[in-house]
């Protein structure tokens, strides 16, 4: 029985679903006992169904399981090779049940390398990872390979960095071997600081021997003896997990002197970050690791040359580390065939939002953004329409519906002004806000600056304030001009990428939702019925069948009215939260404009 253990389902009680399954195997027959084997994995990736539980080898899917379903699986399952129906996973497009997670379009549309180990192993046992073929590229790359080999095998590979920027891995490695100096690090970047992303965070809980090994593999090419992973401290399970993987690994000969009996050593240790969003920038995550303030600097000398302490540093992010191992023992081919010209490989994404199976994907480059929302996560719930999708986190673009058949790689994100980023994907339907949504995004932004260069920490706020004055009726016309201006001096005179990233929020909303600022500035309404300033609520005679269900449901009193009879909304009451239109059965509230501020 593998149990999920990741933070999703641990929220979700499933740590106590865990201890039920050892608590009732303990007094079950011994036919069962004999049988029967509980692991806590990481990450299934389906998260809106958690609890999950997998029973091999028959490959059985239970979703939602409680504590007090374990019974029942243990007598039904376990002892009498019966699946429990209500357990398992129902299609929603057919609305039939699925005994195999294979069989769902969420699973069977995704290709796994980065994330091919989790669910499937306990992270807590590296002969888990070792029964899986880990640590076997680690030993063909110091048996059989020279370190330029590696590197070799890297480039021809195609991967990119995972992390954001793309930049190709192979070159970054090449460039940080043929720099002058013993001393050489390897760093992984476990920060992670996106809203709405658990990638990075699902790999270390649930797989991490793969970054060490692929790490391990980096140190051997690059000849770097120490390496680093920089884990943002909030990440209470990805850090326990790490560190037990660690020791792990130095116990078993991964790591330390003489690895794997040869002459090549490396040790690593883990460096916990302080929640600071620009720490996800290269160079101030160095310096945060050299104890210093975590602020960026110029990129004119890069890290490969002058790093860690100035010393040839190669930094790349935890999902990269992961394929590398793959790649090593699968060949570089194999991984340049999936994918497109320039992005190869597969990515991993946090699919959130207003989708119906919201979760951890991981999905070959090229496919389309339709068939990850609309087949992986089987649409947008309630039957509303699919208005926008964000992707690359707070400094990414919104990207509207109508582009469904946009290619999801580097070059095609890029060209619709967003950006892959290190692979959050938020999905909006109509009653989304795209001016509030790029308020959102710019006022954590500005939050986050570090204020080093004053572009970035003075554009972002006056930007702020325009969207601000918007969202709340003071907005004129000439400020969408004046937005774009600011965005173009944060483009190109910011320091890092935080600075020159962030007007992508605010660029591809203006660009394909236009008129929601119009709407805003001009008739003082918001279509959604987001900004309270914008906003009135209506009940139409017309559609209303007076059933006073809008009434109930008022915390504030402002409905009234009587059975059989429209109701009617008292607007110095209303608070504008919005249930009446959420409960009304017949689209019988509709939203109207606010008064002007």
């Amino acid at each position: 029985m593998l149990v999920c253990c990741g933070t999703g389902c641990l929220a979700n009680g499933s740590h106590g679903v865990y201890r039920e399954f050892e608590k009732m195997l303990k007094y079950a027959d011994h036919s069962v006992k004999v049988k029967a084997v509980t692991k806590a994995t990481g990450c299934n990736g389906l998260c809106e169904m958690g609890p999950i539980v997998k029973i091999l080898p028959d490959d059985i899917f239970y979703c939602r399981v409680k504590a007090s379903d374990v019974e029942d699986i243990v007598r039904e399952t376990l002892a009498g090779g019966r699946p429990v129906e209500r357990l398992l996973y129902t299609d929603p497009a057919t609305g039939k049940r699925v005994k195999s997670h294979r069989e769902t379009d969420f699973y069977k549309n995704q290709q796994k390398i980065a994330l091919r180990n989790i669910g499937e192993i306990d992270p807590a046992n590296i002969d888990d990872y070792i029964q899986r073929g880990g640590y076997r590229a680690l030993a063909k790359a110091l048996d059989k390979m020279s370190a330029g080999e590696v590197i070799d095998e890297i480039e021809k590979s195609g991967i990119r960095g995972r992390g954001g920027a793309g930049f190709p891995t192979g070159r970054k490695w090449r460039h940080c071997a043929g720099a002058n100096g013993a001393t050489k690090y390897i760093v992984c970047n476990g920060d992670e600081g996106d809203p709405g992303a658990f990638m990075d965070r699902s790999i270390m809980e649930g797989d991490p021997h793969s970054i060490i090994e692929g790490m391990a593999i980096g140190a051997y090419a690059v000849g770097a003896r120490k390496g680093y992973i920089y884990i943002r401290d909030e990440y209470s399970l990805a850090l326990k997990s790490m560190s037990r993987a660690i020791e792990q690994a130095k116990e078993r000969g991964y790591l330390g002197d003489s690895i794997m009996g040869s002459s090549h050593s490396f040790d690593m240790d883990i460096v916990r970050g302080g929640g600071a969003f620009v720490c996800g920038e290269s160079s101030a995550l160095i310096a945060s690791i050299e104890g210093r303030i975590g602020e960026p600097r110029a990129k004119y000398i890069h890290a490969t040359q002058r790093g860690l302490w100035d010393k040839p540093t190669v930094l790349n992010n935890v999902e990269t580390w992961a394929n590398v191992p793959v790649i090593i023992d699968r060949g570089s081919g194999w991984f340049n065939s999936i994918g497109t010209g320039k992005s190869k490989g597969t990515k991993v994404f946090s699919l959130v939002g207003k989708v119906q199976n919201t979760g951890l994907i991981e999905v070959p480059m090229g496919i389309s953004l339709g068939k990850i929302i609309f087949d992986i996560g089987g649409g947008i719930p309630g039957g509303k329409a699919f208005k926008a999708v964000q992707t690359g986190g707070p400094s990414g673009g919104c990207i509207p519906g109508s582009m469904m058949d946009l290619e999801v790689d580097f070059e095609s994100l890029g060209s619709a002004g967003s950006m892959m980023g290190s692979g959050g994907m938020i999905v909006m339907d109509e009653d989304t806000c795209m001016v509030e949504v790029a308020r959102y995004y710019t006022k954590f932004l500005a939050e986050e600056s570090c204020g080093k260069c004053l572009p970035c920490r003075e554009g972002l706020r006056r930007m702020l304030d325009i969207l601000n004055d918007i969202c709340e009726g003071r907005g004129h016309k000439e400020d969408m001009d004046t937005l774009l201006e600011i965005c173009e001096a944060l483009r190109e005179a910011s320091l890092c990428a935080l600075g020159k990233t962030a007007p992508n929020p605010v660029e591809t909303t203006l660009r394909y939702f236009r008129e929601e600022y119009l709407e805003h500035i001009q008739d003082k309404r918001c279509r959604a019925g987001v900004c309270p300033d914008l906003t009135e609520y209506y009940i139409d005679e017309s559609l209303c069948r007076g059933c006073g269900l809008c009434a109930k449901n008022c915390p504030a009193g402002a409905i009234t009215g009587q059975p059989g009879s429209a109701y009617i909304i008292n607007h110095d009451l209303c608070t504008k939260c919005g249930r009446c239109r959420r409960v009304c059965k017949f689209g019988a509230v509709g939203i109207g404009g606010g008064a002007v501020v």
